[in-house]
């Protein structure tokens, strides 16, 4: 917890305006602000409701959520400018698909949107009239596609590895397509494609920083999962990561 108190002041020390990460304040019409509050209100009370039920009966959740909480917001504090969208959003690690398979989805969507809105009140980063949009993409469809490609890895029997790399690669992916897509139906009122400005938004992502990242990311997540299971297998059983006949998840 001192390294995560170390590298907040970092970067509240550093934090620039002219260079926030995720969707830009200023950058949604009133109507996709409302839509995408209303859009992930839903998800952060069923996260908020879960985080109560869960940490009574798994004594060691609610440090767990916090562990994650910090490791989410610091791994999202990295901000790579994408020259191509004029400083319209920037690229970054998540963490999402990391806390969505030891927490769950929906508690991994609460953690974004307090991540997200600490950096959008303190750090310049995002902000409050794109907290919605934010959370959309980077929480919800973060969340719940790492958590999915985990799942069906898992269904694959393939090693503890591959399941944390697939779940930190594809959350990262959907994650800058639901900003491309939020991007994209920006220019719907002005008559342009929306395919064409989703496509060339998303390309401008991944033919760039993020499609590094993803890759990155995605070894991050299969290495954590890996030395947990060899450290502390308990905290995968509990958690429901993994069951107790799973012997073939170790590498």
């Amino acid at each position: 917890m001192p390294v995560f108190f170390l590298v907040f002041l970092l970067f509240f020390a550093t934090a620039r305006t002219a260079e926030a990460m995720h969707i830009t304040e200023g950058i949604l019409p009133f109507q996709w602000f409302v839509t995408w509050f209303a859009v992930s209100a839903p998800f952060v009370g069923i996260g908020m409701y879960q985080v109560k039920r869960k940490k009574r009966t798994i004594p060691s959740y609610l440090p767990m959520v916090g562990l994650l909480g910090a490791a989410v917001f610091v791994f999202s504090c990295f901000p790579i400018p994408v020259i191509a969208l004029s400083g319209m959003a920037t690229s970054h690690p998540c963490g999402t698909g990391m806390s969505a398979v030891l927490l769950g989805p929906f508690v991994s969507v609460l953690v974004a949107a307090i991540a997200l809105l600490i950096q959008a009140l303190f750090l310049a980063h995002g902000g409050l009239t794109t907290l919605g949009g934010n959370v959309f993409s980077m929480g919800i469809l973060g969340s719940f596609s790492g958590y999915f490609a985990f799942k069906m890895a898992q269904r694959c029997r393939l090693p503890l590895f591959w399941c944390g790399f697939l779940a930190g690669m594809i959350s990262d992916i959907f994650t800058y397509l639901g900003t491309s897509l939020e991007l994209g139906l920006l220019v719907i009122n002005g008559g342009g494609s929306f395919v064409k400005a989703t496509t060339e938004i998303f390309a401008a992502f991944m033919m760039t920083s993020q499609g590094i990242l993803c890759l990155v990311e995605g070894a991050v997540v299969g290495f954590v999962m890996v030395f947990i299971y060899k450290r502390r297998p308990g905290i995968l059983l509990n958690l429901g990561v993994i069951k107790n006949e799973a012997k073939s998840m170790g590498t």
